[in-house]
């Protein structure tokens, strides 16, 4: 009986290990598809700058397979424009 239990675990490990393994190679694919400006106000956007990594705001739609980037101002305007709507 402890044995049935130690294999069931050992799968249970293995499954969660290569989904994982899957999800990460998923978000790499997507990362590739990351524009290289903004996609609102088209400012360009480098990535060896740790400001703007830190800064900037990436939206992932993995249904569209659609990655977007926005610099901080447009951002800003989204999120103004969204509370605004709200109230």
């Amino acid at each position: 009986m402890g044995s049935l239990k130690r294999k069931m675990r050992r799968n249970a490990e293995k499954a969660a290990k290569k989904a994982s393994k899957q999800d990460i190679s998923q978000k790499m694919n997507m990362f590739d598809r990351m524009p290289d400006d903004c996609s609102a106000c088209t400012e360009p956007f480098d990535k060896t700058n740790r400001d703007m990594v830190m800064s900037w705001n990436v939206v992932v739609r993995n249904d569209e397979n659609v990655v977007r980037l926005y610099c901080p101002t447009c951002w800003d305007k989204a999120k103004k424009v969204a509370q605004e709507y709200a109230n």
